[in-house]
Formats: structure tokens, C-alpha cells, sequence
């Protein structure tokens, strides 16, 4: 098997960094490859614009989803968009690993998906959802919030992760992934915001990646997110379901 980590957190010694630590360590030591697309390290633009087009579908107006499903027939992609796409191509599990901030991820993540996804190659209007370009590999979300895990929920003073994670999944999904129920890691503080002191938040977060990876090695065994797919929906794309 082959995982690819979409890691989207400015700083390398952050609690998201060990997170990707410990997944590309466990997944290794399994026996599967890894790859790691630190979109910071990188610098990857988030910004989709007409700089990224060498040769332009319309010169005068910029329409993004024309000019992906032009420079897709043309082979006239971004380098660093090719190579994303190589990546998810080879890929058989992709992990975002991503802090919570605002609600939902981090802008550079958002825009990743903004380019990467490219209209007319990795989707068209047929080829989505359960006939999705990557239908047959998983997607699995980890996310880190500052909030304790007691004040998530419906109605919450932090929100419910069903809610704030469902666009990100439903996106996922809509490219055909199998998408699988999220690793939520709760009450990961930076410096200054602290719940507990310094110790227990240690101890807990110690606890938090060894129990990541014991995730990791039962994915097998992990149903994943029941999405609607095409027969669920009439011609106007309304439920037909009950």
C-alpha cells in the first residue's frame, strides 16, 4: 500500500508535525510507502490565477474551471500541480493532516484542493461521487483543535465536528474517495492557552499519537462515511431516497 500525507501546518515542531511524524512512521513500519506533501515547505500558492497558466483557454477572462480543463488537454499544467496529482494518482490511502482554525482547515489546504482537483481531468459532470476519478482509494482526515473534547458536539460551545469537517468530506467524496470517519486530536494548545498544566497535556498528547497509530494499523477494519451516490437521486439531482 501506498500513503500519501497532505500536511498543512506552518510550523515543523507543532503537534501537527509529530502527528505526520508518527503516520509516516507507522504506516512505514508496516510495510507501506509514504509520501508527504508539506504544503508550507513548499511554499505551494494556494492562489488560483491566471499566473499559473502559461498558455491561456481566454486571454481576455479569467474562468478557472475553463482554463484547468484546457491546460488538462493541453498538458500544459503547473508543475506543482502535475506533481500533486502524480502523488494522489499513486497514492492508495491520502491522509490531511490539518489544525482546525476558523471552523473548518487552513486556507493553503482549501487551495490546494482549489487547484489540485482540476476540472475536466480528475472531475466532469458524470465523473463524480461513487464514479469519482479516485474511486477505489480512501481518504482519511486528522485534525487538531485547542478545545477540550467535551466542548464539541451539537449545539456546542466548539462546534460539531460533523458539521465543520462535512464540505472537506463531501469534497473528498465528490472526487470518488472512500472517505473514512475522522481522527479528531482534542485539546492540543499552543504556547499561552493551556486547559491543564504542562505535564498532564504531555501525558494526554502522548497518549493521543500512540492511539493514533494503533488507528493507522486497523484501517482495514474501518467503515467508511455513507455519502449519497448517483442512484440516490433523480435527473434534477434531488433525493429519491426516504
Amino acid at each position: 500500500m501506498h500513503a500519501h500525507i497532505v500536511h498543512a501546518h506552518p510550523e515543523p515542531t507543532s503537534y501537527n508535525g509529530a502527528l505526520t511524524r508518527a503516520a509516516r512512521e507507522s504506516l512505514s513500519d508496516r510495510g507501506c510507502s509514504v509520501t508527504v506533501s508539506d504544503l508550507h515547505q513548499m511554499d505551494f500558492d494556494p492562489v488560483e490565477r491566471e499566473v499559473h497558466y502559461a498558455e491561456r483557454f481566454d486571454g481576455n477572462a479569467f474562468a478557472a474551471l475553463a482554463e484547468q480543463r484546457h491546460a488538462w488537454e493541453k498538458g500544459t499544467l503547473s508543475k506543482e500541480v502535475q506533481d500533486e496529482i502524480g502523488k494522489l494518482q499513486r497514492a492508495d490511502l491520502v491522509i490531511l493532516q490539518f489544525p482546525l482554525w476558523w471552523h473548518g482547515p487552513p486556507a493553503i489546504l482549501k487551495g490546494w484542493m482549489d487547484r489540485v482537483f482540476v476540472n475536466g481531468g480528475l472531475y466532469t459532470s458524470r465523473m463524480r461521487y461513487d464514479t469519482g476519478y479516485f474511486r477505489g482509494k480512501r481518504a482519511l482526515i486528522s485534525v487538531t483543535t485547542g478545545a477540550p473534547r467535551d466542548a464539541f458536539g451539537p449545539g456546542s460551545r466548539g462546534g460539531d465536528f460533523d458539521t465543520m469537517l462535512w464540505p472537506l468530506q463531501y469534497s473528498l467524496h465528490y472526487m470518488g474517495f472512500s472517505v473514512l470517519p475522522p481522527f479528531v486530536s482534542y485539546g492540543v494548545q499552543g504556547h499561552g492557552y493551556r486547559y491543564e498544566d504542562e505535564e498532564s497535556l504531555r501525558r494526554r498528547l502522548g497518549q493521543n499519537l500512540s492511539d493514533w497509530r494503533s488507528h493507522l494499523s486497523a484501517l482495514e477494519c474501518v467503515t467508511p462515511i455513507g455519502f449519497p451516490v448517483w442512484e440516490d437521486w433523480d435527473d434534477k439531482g434531488r433525493s429519491i431516497r426516504s
